[in-house]
C-alpha cells in the first residue's frame, strides 16, 4: 500500500525481545527468541521504509482514493487512524466502511500492511473504505498499543482507556469525511482487537456488524441497542486465546479468557438467534456453522480451522513468522456474511 511507515508493532517487540532473551528455558524466551528474529528482518526493512505520511490532526475532506493517515486529541490524548480509500470510490456514493482493529502490542501501520492481512486488496476488490485505528499507547510514537475491551487488555484496560468513545469518534469523523452508508459500518479485529469488536457491538449503536478472528468475548456488561450480526473466526490450536477458554500457553496477557462456545452462546442469546446451528460451510481443515437470525433478531456464525494458531486465517506471514490456516479466508467470508445483511 501507499503507507511508507515502519511499523511500530516491529519497534516494541524488539523491545520486548531484550527483556525476554534473558529468560531462557521458559515459554517466555522462546516467544523472545522469535520477536529477536523479527528484529532482524526490522533492521532490513528500515533500508526501504521511511515515515513520509505526517498525521493530518483535521477531519479533512476524503476527495479522492489514496491512503490517509489523521489524529486527534481525545481526553487529553493524541490519538490516530489511518483511512484506505479504494479505487472505486466516487464522493457522494455511499459507501461501506470496514474498521480494523490491530492486536494487543500492534498498530494501526501493522494491521494495514496488506502482506500480512490482506485488507488493502479486499478493500480493493470489494469496494469498501478500510480504516486503522491505533489503539492506547502510553508511548508517544503508539507503539505496544492495546484496547480496553473489558477484562483485556495491558495499559488500555489497566487505565480503562475510553476506547469505546474514541472509536466511535473515529466512525463519526469518517462519516463527515466521506461517503459513508451508515447502514454499512462494520468493524473486524484480531486477538485484542477482536475483543474490543466484542465490546463495540455491546456499546456502540453505529456498529451493524463484526467480525472477530482469534478473540473472544471478554466484556463485563453487555447491552447493545440492537442485534448485532456476529462472525467469529478461531482455530482450534490457538494457544494464545484458547478456543475452550483459559490462559494461553504464549499469551502476554495472561487474562483467563472467554472461550468461543461461551461467546457464541452468549451472543446466540443476545441476538435472538436460533439456538440450533447449521453447517454451512466445510472444507478441507475448517468448518463454519450459522445461527440464523430469528424474527427481530441476528446471525451469529462460526467459523472454525483445525490449524493457524494465533493468526488471521487466509492472510499472509504474521507476528513470528506465524503461518495462518489456508482453508478458508477471514476476509472472503466475513464480506460475504455482512454483504448478505
Amino acid at each position: 500500500m501507499g503507507l511508507q511507515m515502519i511499523s511500530r508493532f516491529w519497534l516494541g517487540t524488539a523491545t520486548l525481545a531484550v527483556v525476554g532473551a534473558t529468560l531462557a528455558g521458559t515459554a517466555l524466551a522462546q516467544r523472545a527468541g522469535n520477536r529477536l528474529e523479527m528484529f532482524r528482518e526490522l533492521r532490513q526493512r528500515t533500508e526501504q521504509l521511511q515515515d513520509k505520511l505526517p498525521a493530518d490532526p483535521n477531519p479533512t475532506p476524503i476527495a479522492r482514493p489514496g491512503d490517509y493517515r489523521f489524529s486527534f486529541e481525545h481526553n487529553g490524548v493524541t490519538r490516530e487512524y489511518l483511512v484506505h480509500v479504494p479505487a472505486s470510490y466516487r464522493p457522494g456514493k455511499p459507501t461501506p466502511m470496514l474498521m480494523a482493529l490491530h492486536g494487543g502490542g500492534g498498530d494501526d501501520v501493522f494491521q494495514a500492511d496488506d502482506s500480512k492481512y490482506k485488507l488493502i486488496s479486499k478493500s480493493e476488490q470489494a469496494g469498501f473504505i478500510a480504516v486503522f485505528p491505533n489503539g492506547y499507547s502510553r508511548f508517544r510514537n503508539g507503539m505496544l498499543a492495546t484496547w480496553n475491551a473489558g477484562r483485556c487488555c495491558g495499559g488500555a484496560q489497566k487505565t480503562n482507556s475510553d476506547d469505546v468513545g474514541f472509536l466511535r469518534e473515529v466512525i463519526h469523523r469518517v462519516e463527515r469525511q466521506a461517503s459513508i452508508d451508515p447502514r454499512k459500518v462494520f468493524v473486524a479485529g484480531m486477538s485484542n482487537g477482536a475483543m474490543m469488536s466484542w465490546r463495540l457491538a455491546c456499546e456502540a449503536p453505529e456498529v451493524r456488524a463484526i467480525a472477530a478472528v482469534e478473540g473472544t468475548d471478554n466484556t463485563t456488561a453487555c447491552h447493545p441497542a440492537h442485534p448485532v450480526p456476529v462472525i467469529e473466526f478461531h482455530s482450534l490450536d490457538d494457544n494464545h486465546v484458547p478456543f475452550d477458554g483459559g490462559k494461553g500457553d504464549l499469551s502476554v496477557a495472561q487474562v483467563d479468557f472467554t472461550s468461543v462456545p461461551a461467546s457464541q452462546s452468549k451472543w446466540v442469546a443476545i441476538d435472538r438467534a436460533d439456538p440450533a446451528a447449521k453447517r454451512v460451510l466445510t472444507v478441507p481443515g475448517a468448518h463454519c456453522d450459522l445461527h440464523a437470525a430469528k424474527a427481530g433478531g441476528a446471525p451469529v456464525e462460526l467459523c472454525v480451522t483445525d490449524t493457524g494458531g494465533h493468526s488471521w486465517a487466509g492472510g499472509g506471514t504474521q507476528q513470528g513468522r506465524l503461518q495462518p490456516s489456508t482453508a478458508i479466508s477471514a476476509n472472503d467470508l466475513m464480506w460475504n456474511f455482512f454483504s448478505s445483511l
